[in-house]
C-alpha cells in the first residue's frame, strides 16, 4: 500500500525529516530519546513477524528500522515513502483487525477535541481482538503545570494551542480510550517536571540529559511527567 514516491508536507515540508537527526538544542530532545527507548523495548519484545501499525508515523522512522524483523507499516497524513502511506487516522486504509499491535506515538495532542474520539475508533477498528495500542501523549497537568495552576490559576500548555490543540490532561486520554472499547493494561511516565530543575534541562536539553534520565527512574509518577506511555488492549 505504501506510495514510492516521497512526499512531505506540513512541518515535513518546512524542516525536512527532523526526527531521524533531532536537534540536541531541541528543548524536547531528552524527553524525545526515553520515549524511543521505550518503544525500542517494546517492540523488540514482540515475535518476530508480528503485524505492526504506527499511525502517525512522521518520517517512519520505526517503520523502517523494523521492517527486517516485523511486518510493520506507517500511515502519516503528511508523509509518504516506500514503507509510509499517507492517509488520515479519521479513516486508516486498513481493513479490521488487521494488526496485533499499533502505536500512535505524539499524535493525538495534534489533532482537535473532535477528532480524538473518531481517531480511536479508528485505531480499535483495525486493531484485532486481544491486540494492543501503545499511545505517547503529552500531559497536560504535568506537575509544573499543576503549580503554575495553584499560583496563577492557569496551566501550562505542552506546546502553542496552533500545535496542539487538543491538549488534554492525561484522565481524559484515559477517558476517551475507555469510550473506544480500549483496556489501559500500563501507565508509565517519562520526565516528571520539578519546577527550577525542568526549567534548566529545558535550557540545556544535551548536557543535562542525564538529570532528565535521573528524574524520569526516580519520580516515575505518570500524572507529574510531562509525557505519559499508554498500553491499552483491545478486548
Amino acid at each position: 500500500m505504501a506510495n514510492p514516491e516521497l512526499v512531505r508536507g506540513g512541518e515535513y515540508a518546512a524542516r525536512g525529516d527532523y526526527h531521524r537527526t533531532p536537534d540536541p538544542s531541541w528543548d524536547y530532545y531528552p524527553t524525545y530519546l526515553a520515549k524511543l527507548r521505550a518503544v525500542r523495548a517494546y517492540l523488540d519484545a514482540l515475535p518476530a513477524g508480528t503485524r505492526v501499525l504506527d499511525a502517525g508515523c512522521g518520517e517512519g522512522v520505526l517503520v523502517d528500522e523494523y521492517s527486517g524483523r516485523l511486518q510493520i507499516v506507517g500511515v502519516d497524513a503528511n508523509y509518504s515513502s516506500e514503507r509510509v502511506t499517507t492517509g488520515s487516522l479519521m479513516a486508516l486504509p486498513f481493513a479490521d483487525g488487521s494488526f496485533a499491535r499499533a502505536l500512535c506515538l505524539d499524535v493525538l495532542e495534534h489533532l482537535a477535541f473532535a477528532d480524538q474520539p473518531r481517531a480511536l475508533a479508528e485505531l480499535h477498528r483495525v486493531i484485532a481482538p486481544g491486540g494492543e495500542l501503545l499511545v505517547s501523549v503529552p500531559n497536560l497537568a504535568h506537575l509544573q503545570s499543576r503549580i503554575q495552576f495553584l499560583l496563577r490559576g492557569r496551566l501550562i500548555r505542552t506546546a502553542s494551542e496552533y500545535k496542539h490543540p487538543g491538549d488534554r490532561p492525561i484522565v481524559e486520554y484515559l477517558h476517551l480510550a475507555r469510550r473506544a472499547g480500549l483496556t489501559l493494561v500500563r501507565r508509565r511516565g517519562i520526565f516528571p517536571t520539578i519546577p527550577v530543575v525542568t526549567h534548566l534541562i529545558r535550557k540545556h536539553p544535551q548536557g543535562l540529559a542525564p538529570v532528565h534520565r535521573a528524574l524520569t527512574a526516580l519520580l516515575p509518577i505518570p500524572g507529574w511527567c510531562f509525557l505519559n506511555l499508554l498500553t491499552f488492549r483491545r478486548d
